[in-house]
């Protein structure tokens, strides 16, 4: 059976995700008014959108069915991490591939 009781909770929650992923995106967009040390194309703006999303997708996710607020702590530690860890190679290339 489809459980309808949810689904506003969960379309307002993408909204929101939506929303605070436009809001970080706005600080390069901004910063390429006032400077040009700051120069990003569309193909950064799409990319950097991709990885803050996805990674707020996935922290919902996985923390949908966690009930202590330690689990939720430790999952949003390793999504960041892994969202560092990934925005760093993309930018600067840390790790040698």
């Amino acid at each position: 059976m489809h459980n309808t009781a949810n689904e506003p909770l969960q379309k307002t929650a993408l909204i929101r995700l939506a929303l605070a992923t436009a809001a970080l995106l706005m600080v390069p967009l901004v910063a390429m008014q006032f400077t040009a040390e700051v120069v990003w194309d569309l193909a950064d703006f799409i990319v950097a959108g991709v990885l803050l999303f996805g990674s707020g997708l996935a922290y919902r996710l996985l923390t949908r069915k966690a009930s202590r607020t330690g689990y939720r702590a430790v999952i949003g530690f390793a999504v960041a991490a892994a969202l560092v860890l990934v925005w760093v190679q993309l930018a600067v290339g840390i790790i040698p591939l």
